[in-house]
């Protein structure tokens, strides 16, 4: 399933949602713009790498661009090609403009940062061994997902659903659609499916953003809204 959209709508502009958006986009064409080996430079620079956070490896001086602590919020900002940024910028359009919406543009933004941290740890801890940088926004963004599957689980989701040759639309609940994403990690996670993805960072991030939304979200919000009274459309 891709998610589309959802029929959830806000009511403030989500100015933090878009601009970390703006901010990958930039950064990974600034990636791109590196090439090959200067690339590869950039993400050892920035990205988050287990073993140098656990103290088990370290850089060499002219690759240290940053304290190793800061690396663990630059590795956000990084991605590793365009279906990765593509991806990770779409679920963040759909469901981060609900959650910047029940919190306050403030709030949010340590939400994010503060998932994304614990996102990386949870990778880092799983292989604390691992001299391979960590890079992308997957893992903060899997904490606005916790948040949104607490919050909005009745609410509609437009979802393109491959079907060998075929494709169909749908509405789903989001709920369906956040937990069936989430058992696919968990599954993916535990099975070793490696193929270069951080499956405990979503996982952790996914936790982390269901146990803390509820310090974060302002107090006239209640857990798992009823869907808008305006129905999806049939496709």
């Amino acid at each position: 399933m891709i998610p589309l959209k959802d029929d959830n709508p806000t009511e403030t502009t989500p100015v933090v949602t878009v601009g970390i958006i703006v901010a990958c986009t930039l950064v990974f064409f600034y990636q791109l713009s590196l090439g090959p080996g200067a690339g590869e430079r950039f993400v050892y620079q920035y990205g988050a790498i287990p073993a140098v956070i656990f103290g088990k490896a370290g850089l060499p001086p002219e690759l240290l661009a940053l304290p190793v602590s800061a690396s663990l919020i630059s590795s956000m900002f990084l991605h590793g090609g365009f279906m990765h940024i593509i991806g990770n910028m779409l679920y963040l359009w759909i469901f981060g403009n609900n959650i910047e919406d029940v919190m306050g543009h403030g709030r949010f933004v340590v939400f994010y940062l503060v998932c994304g941290v614990i996102a990386a740890l949870s990778h880092a801890l799983f292989d604390p061994a691992s001299t391979v940088p960590m890079i992308g926004a997957s893992g903060a963004i899997s904490g606005v997902l916790g948040a949104y599957l607490l919050l909005f689980p009745r609410t509609h989701v437009l979802v393109l659903i491959p079907l060998g040759f075929f494709t169909r639309l749908m509405y789903i609940p989001a709920g369906f659609v956040l937990g069936f994403w989430f058992v696919l990690q968990v599954i993916s996670g535990t099975a070793a499916a490696g193929g270069g993805v951080a499956w405990f960072a979503h996982i952790g991030g996914f936790l982390a953003g269901m146990a803390l939304i509820g310090f974060f979200k302002h107090r006239s919000v209640r857990f798992f809204n009823p869907p808008p009274r305006r129905m999806p459309r049939s496709f």
